[in-house]
């Protein structure tokens, strides 16, 4: 017989792409959503493994959207990673394999950036559509040949989802060429389902897992993030994930909730009903 454990629902932390929105354009029912958590006095939160845009890039993007967003209120795999180099790393020459806004975010937290292999100490891959042979080059040289750098990633994913079912390689994709040339495993990836970016939202927000739903649409990100940190999970069939690979998936990555669609959340809110039951 299957326990059941009634959680009340007082944070909601989503994914954006695929979950909140694709491409440029709000996802049905998304607004409604958000709308309605924030009547009912709850907390809202949103969390990317996109490392290629700011949290105030983010925000402005959902206000733009519909969705008046406050940059405190985003969090991302880029902020969690730029903590974990100035906290295990201090003082560590970094060669990023990334765009922008991780150059800047290491740069505006004091991180020393360098392309040069005999003095880097740490390579940061990342989804990077300015990858080129130079920059896998560099981090051979820095990884291989003078065999004194790390390698870690910002996020595990291997594409990002497109409108129409297209989609771009990601931060994995970029990893896996780094490691197939080097022999180097990644030994530390950020982003969900990492431990590193759950404290950082937890210590901005003061939330409490077993009264958060996490909100998402791939299984081995979002559903796992949920799971590796006590949070009730909620799988929306809007992005990645399909009925068939949920099917598919291993008990571990079951989520607790199912939605074809988003506000298929708000039903336990609107009717007054203040828990989730989920199985345990």
């Amino acid at each position: 017989m299957t326990a059941q454990t009634t959680h009340t629902i007082e944070t909601a932390v989503f994914d954006l792409d695929g979950t909140i929105y694709l491409g440029d354009g709000l996802l049905p029912g998304a607004q409604r959503l958000i709308e309605t958590l924030r009547a009912t006095g709850r907390r809202t939160v949103f969390c990317s493994n996109n490392p290629t845009k700011s949290t105030a890039t983010y925000a402005d993007k959902l206000t733009g959207l519909g969705i008046p967003t406050d940059e405190a209120e985003v969090f991302t795999s880029l902020a969690a990673t730029v903590k974990w180099v100035t906290t295990v790393m201090p003082g560590a020459a970094v060669f990023p394999i990334g765009e922008q806004p991780l150059w800047e975010a290491l740069s505006a937290a004091g991180v020393r950036i360098s392309e040069d292999p005999e003095q880097i100490d740490l390579v940061i891959s990342s989804y990077d559509r300015t990858f080129e042979y130079r920059k896998l080059q560099i981090a051979f040289d820095a990884l291989w040949f003078h065999k004194r750098a790390r390698l870690v990633a910002t996020n595990p994913d291997r594409f990002c989802p497109f409108p129409g079912g297209r989609g771009e390689p990601d931060a994995a994709c970029i990893t896996a060429a780094i490691t197939a040339g080097t022999g180097v495993e990644c030994e530390a990836v950020f982003g969900k389902p990492e431990r590193g970016l759950f404290d950082i939202i937890s210590w901005a927000t003061g939330l409490d897992p077993t009264t958060t739903v996490m909100v998402g649409d791939r299984l081995s990100t979002d559903i796992a993030f949920a799971r590796n940190n006590g949070m009730i999970s909620a799988l929306v069939l809007t992005g990645e994930t399909d009925r068939a690979m949920l099917e598919a998936a291993p008990a571990e990555l079951q989520p607790d909730l199912v939605l074809e669609s988003i506000d298929e959340l708000i039903p336990l809110l609107d009717s007054g009903r203040q828990e989730i039951r989920t199985s345990s």
